[in-house]
């Protein structure tokens, strides 16, 4: 019996993708119908709807969702959450790691749709810098909480298979906003806690 994957695209959407991956890869220089390639142009449209898939999302929705009533006032922070984004400029692959933190104002939020909103603005075309303040935005509008942090450490293609080819390079972009912005001992709190190991 042959093995069938259950994904599902926007099958007008996939099919123009088709045609058009398979005139790069002859443009290229390629064979798209060789035995090889014959199912790239396919794969890549589905890929490319996949690592675009945070177009279809919204993040309030998801921060909303799991919205709770609390009366805490202490730091929550989930750090080293796995990210993956595609450069808006060549098309290439962006990866790391976010940390947020967020100190609550009587609404605290599900902890991983702290990471699903990171999720829907990383599937999107996307430049690091905004991404880090897209993140934050979301989060501040939700919870309203008395201060948000958002911290990503990532590498890029762009900058290690192409261009000036440094492969040990890693970009750090942040946002800080209310008592993680305006006060030291909690900021430096925070930028400690993401940096170091509890266990």
């Amino acid at each position: 019996m042959a093995y069938h994957k259950k994904e599902e695209f926007d099958q007008g959407i996939t099919d123009s993708l088709i045609v058009n991956y398979s005139n790069i890869l002859n443009q290229l220089g390629e064979d798209p119908i060789r035995e090889g390639l014959l199912k790239t142009p396919e794969r890549m449209a589905k890929a490319m709807q996949f690592m675009t898939q945070g177009y279809q999302l919204n993040a309030l929705d998801i921060l909303n969702s799991a919205k709770f009533k609390e009366d805490v006032s202490e730091m929550v922070i989930v750090k080293d959450i796995e990210l993956y984004s595609m450069c808006e400029h060549h098309l290439l692959p962006f990866f790391g790691k976010a940390h947020i933190a967020y100190v609550p104002n009587g609404y605290i939020t599900g902890l991983s749709k702290l990471a699903r909103v990171v999720d829907v603005y990383a599937r999107r075309l996307q430049v690091q810098e905004r991404l880090t303040t897209q993140v934050l935005a979301a989060i501040r509008e939700s919870l309203n909480p008395l201060g948000v942090a958002v911290v990503i450490e990532a590498k890029h293609l762009c900058m290690m298979m192409r261009g000036v080819e440094k492969q040990n390079s890693v970009t750090t972009t942040s946002a800080f906003d209310g008592e993680l912005l305006n006060n030291h001992v909690t900021r430096n709190e925070f930028l400690k806690l993401i940096s170091s190991k509890l266990s």
